[in-house]
């Protein structure tokens, strides 16, 4: 049987949008063992304030993610800029792996470098800026000490001022930096990346120190979902309707 490989990203699953956590969760709900790991590179909550919030539809995800793994399908995660703050329980009651900001694996031979992508992002000084603050022990602890109801409007009021910020802000500075991509590549040694993250899928092909390289751009599930589906014979972008 032909292994096949998913990544996704992007989802940003909220309440809001129950017709993405429907598509999220029949996707799921139609993978086989066919498939033999799902890499979910960020972003798959547009929030996420602590593994207490049990607000729809975080628990029914929760549970498609679990019964998932129980098929002996590997799940794997790196956290986005709106769900960094997923912790231990989440990865307890779901049996998902949680994965560093930087991955590499073996992807039919060839090594991949996984990301969600932000990093990527250092002509953005503000936002690198905030996510380095962010991403401290000291800020996750504070923040996660708070009552879950000054959570969610702390989060709320930080995905407003992300509306305001991206609206004042040139869609260059909010895109990867090449030279930023060419060093992380560089530093672990592939010429093949894979991330989302900046809503800009796409396949670029582009020369890394002499070899041909390329950066694949996962696709936010906005109109429709979108998973790259790898298998020893190549790559295919499939769109769930």
């Amino acid at each position: 049987m032909t292994q096949h490989v998913h990544f996704i990203s992007d989802l940003h699953l909220t309440k809001d949008r129950p017709d993405i956590t429907q598509r999220f969760l029949a996707y799921l709900t139609s993978l086989d063992t066919h498939v033999s790991d799902v890499y979910i590179l960020g972003d798959l909550f547009d929030v996420w304030v602590g593994d207490d919030d049990v607000t729809e539809p975080n628990e029914a995800v929760k549970s498609a993610l679990k019964n998932t793994v129980s098929k002996g399908i590997n799940v794997s995660f790196i956290a986005g800029n709106r769900d960094f703050l997923i912790g231990q329980q989440f990865f307890a009651d779901t049996g998902i792996f949680c994965l560093e900001d930087t991955h590499i694996i073996d992807l039919f031979g060839t090594p991949t470098l996984l990301m969600h992508g932000d990093l990527l992002c250092t002509d953005d000084v503000e936002y690198q800026q905030f996510r380095q603050l962010t991403h401290t022990t000291a800020w996750q602890d504070d923040m996660l000490s708070k009552p879950l109801t000054e959570r969610l409007a702390i989060a709320q009021h930080y995905r407003n001022e992300s509306v305001k910020n991206k609206a004042e802000k040139s869609m260059d500075i909010m895109d990867v930096c090449q030279e930023t991509v060419a060093s992380n590549m560089q530093q672990y040694n592939v010429t093949q990346l894979i991330h989302g993250h900046t809503h800009r899928p796409n396949v670029h092909s582009f020369d890394l120190d002499g070899k041909p390289a390329t950066r694949i751009v996962l696709a936010e599930w906005d109109n429709d979902g979108s998973v790259l589906d790898w298998c020893e014979e190549g790559y295919q972008i499939t769109r769930l309707p």
